[in-house]
């Protein structure tokens, strides 16, 4: 089923590093590739940080087509046979709580406190395509419908959102579609997994991002998605503006605007949204005596500033100085690194300027840290929103001793294709680390969420 979903979509970014975490592993590359091979990785991507901006973004879109399904091969995808890739991620253990839901860094933080494991609602299956332009939106529609139709014709239980952004994934659409598949229907493995493997008297939690956005509807379970959580809004996606038409002339591009499918209403967003018909299967799946849960939040960083005091909390409790932060982005999360160096995670979303403002509101908010490090995840376009450097360098001059980039190369950002490489180098190299905590109870953090204006922590 790897050969199916994307290796560096946030969904499976978080499954991987969540999971490992669990089986007492650190994620060097993404959990790609072994910590052995980081070092050359790390000198490789270097060196494609100091190509020619043409061909850098050429090698980056290259790579990640290679991980792209033909139409023919997706169709023979078959949804049972993806969920249990999803849960064959996990070690065999009773586990107290269960997540099932959307994606988020933070969430993975919390699980990672509570020792609980998280399957995914959503996950990415890139397709290939060619001859569209990325800023054709609705030549992307017309070439890889059929191919839509197909799979979710073989997939009852499946339904597709069809997401295309010229913004943030501009060097990757131009060889792939993106394919966000959602469950609407608990799959076997799911249930088989919750039932065999939550702890008596255990929690069931639904992980509920609010997040919508304008799609075009092409059949029941069919959507189309122009534009996604980043710089821009949806009515900036959809009618242009100066941003937009800078952007596209940066890039030689011969459109003003994007030629997109009209929206005739709103879905859950693609990559975070929560599909709610899958709430009736759960509150059904929880095995006797079982709680269910749901933790509602409005999008996926909303969840950030309370799951980074609870762990600031937690480490005072503990008797571990609270005094660092560690301010990730998008899939680089490492929550063995985090436990391990005793550092309070603060996830953002992507680069954008809008999780930098939120990141300095959380500072400004609380007590100061004596460390901040900061990584930053590269797309590798300099894309409407993106906060630049020196933004993210004043974010950092708020610590007290140390502020740094961990993984980031300020120079090449947002080209910068070694962090994927160098951010679990420079976290395993942090000076002072502290034994790894056992779980915390869940009640501990129930009563931390419980209350909270942007949260919604609700017994089922």
């Amino acid at each position: 089923m790897a050969r199916y979903v994307a290796s560096f979509d946030s969904a499976t970014g978080m499954l991987r590093a969540l999971s490992r975490y669990l089986r007492g592993m650190d994620v060097p590359m993404l959990g790609q590739l072994p910590g052995p091979v980081e070092p050359l990785a790390s000198g490789l991507l270097g060196a494609a940080n100091r190509l020619p901006r043409r061909m850098a973004e050429r090698a980056y879109a290259t790579a990640g087509w290679t991980e792209a399904s033909s139409p023919e091969r997706l169709a023979k995808l078959r949804a049972g046979d993806l969920a249990e890739w999803v849960v064959r991620h996990y070690p065999p253990r009773r586990y107290p709580v269960i997540f099932v839901g959307s994606a988020s860094g933070a969430l993975v933080h919390l699980a990672a406190a509570l020792g609980a494991a998280w399957l995914p609602q959503t996950l990415l299956l890139p397709v290939r395509q060619r001859g569209v332009h990325p800023d054709a939106p609705a030549d992307g529609l017309r070439h890889c419908r059929a191919a839509g139709e197909a799979m979710l014709d073989a997939n009852p239980d499946l339904r597709l959102h069809h997401m295309h952004d010229a913004a943030q994934d501009r060097l990757m659409i131009a060889g792939m579609a993106y394919f966000r598949v959602k469950w609407r229907r608990l799959p076997a493995a799911y249930r088989k997994f919750i039932r065999e493997r939550l702890a008596p008297g255990g929690t069931l939690v639904v992980s509920d991002c609010g997040l919508r956005w304008p799609t075009t509807r092409i059949t029941d379970r069919y959507v189309f998605q122009h534009g996604a959580l980043g710089g821009l809004s949806p009515g900036e996606y959809r009618e242009g503006g100066p941003k937009v038409a800078d952007y596209l002339a940066e890039h030689g591009s011969p459109y003003r605007s994007w030629d997109a499918p009209e929206p005739d209403g709103e879905s859950p967003e693609a990559e975070w949204g929560f599909a709610p018909e899958l709430l009736g299967d759960l509150r059904m799946a929880a095995p006797p005596g079982a709680q269910v849960a749901r933790l509602g939040f409005a999008d996926p960083e909303a969840l950030s500033p309370a799951v980074a005091d609870l762990y600031r909390a937690w480490y005072e409790r503990r008797g571990v100085p609270a005094t660092r932060l560690l301010a990730e982005s998008f899939v680089l999360v490492e929550p063995w690194w985090t436990l391990r160096t005793g550092s309070v995670p603060y996830w953002m979303t992507f680069n954008a300027e809008s999780s930098r403002r939120a990141l300095a509101a959380y500072l400004d908010g609380g007590e100061p840290y004596d460390e901040i490090r900061l990584t930053l995840f590269s797309h590798g376009v300099r894309s409407p929103g993106v906060a630049p450097i020196a933004a993210w360098r004043e974010v950092l001059e708020r610590a007290r001793k140390i502020g740094v980039f961990a993984g980031v190369d300020p120079r090449a950002f947002p080209r910068d294709f070694a962090v994927l490489a160098r951010t679990h180098r420079d976290l395993s190299r942090v000076r002072t680390t502290y034994p790894m905590p056992l779980p915390m109870p869940l009640g501990e953090a129930e009563t931390w969420l419980t209350g909270r204006p942007d949260l919604q922590w609700v017994t089922l």
